[in-house]
């Protein structure tokens, strides 16, 4: 038997659980991404003088490098910051997630911003779209989160790469790969997929309603 084929009921629930941490990051990073990209969303439209700076913000946030914020925030931020009497207890997960919140803010506002206008121009199907968009940056984060791995951080990718080194043969090392690869890409393939068929399926109802309307 190869050692691959000896280690898999160990390695496999230690993937799972590294998957699950992927997962977590991902939530936490859409969950602030969207309390901010809403509020970002509503300044950019809103009427006054909040709409440039807004805006202004929104594409620093998209043109921001998630590995210069994710080691910013580790190197340059101590570990007991404290802000507004508040201790950050900044740990590498954390770190992860926050660096993918100007990605997700962005995406969010932008999305968001498109979503309103729908809606106040009467296309209240229109702005539903607004709902697979946000489904489709939580599993585009969640591929994000790998970026954990060159911290330290124990998920999915993290759990690979340590396995990895306890297989002697490059054969293996390349089907251990593969074999990850295979259970982070087809469940989140799978999910892309169904969010496209959303996506169609609504399309095409505005589309009948919007003829209708005609």
């Amino acid at each position: 038997m190869s050692p691959l084929l000896e280690q898999l009921p160990a390695f496999l629930p230690r993937f799972l659980a590294g998957m699950a941490v992927n997962f977590e990051i991902a939530g936490i990073a859409l969950a602030v991404g969207l309390m901010l990209g809403l509020l970002l969303a509503f300044l950019r439209l809103g009427r006054g003088g909040l709409g440039l700076p807004a805006a202004t913000i929104i594409g620093l946030m998209r043109a921001a490098p998630t590995f210069v914020v994710m080691f910013f925030l580790l190197n340059a931020i101590p570990r007991d910051t404290a802000l507004f009497g508040w201790k950050l207890n900044l740990t590498g997960m954390m770190a992860v997630a926050i660096s993918l919140v100007p990605y997700s803010a962005a995406y969010v506002a932008d999305n968001a911003a498109g979503a309103m206008t729908q809606w106040r121009s009467g296309s209240h199907l229109g702005a539903l779209l607004f709902l697979p968009n946000v489904m489709r940056a939580f599993f585009v984060l969640v591929m994000s989160s790998g970026a954990g791995a060159a911290i330290g951080v124990t998920e999915g990718i993290a759990v690979i790469l340590r396995q990895a080194e306890h297989l002697p043969d490059l054969e293996d090392k390349l089907l251990l790969f593969a074999l990850g690869i295979a259970m982070f890409g087809i469940p989140l393939q799978a999910a892309f997929y169904l969010i496209r068929v959303v996506q169609v399926r609504l399309s095409r109802v505005i589309m009948r309603a919007s003829s209708g309307a005609a």
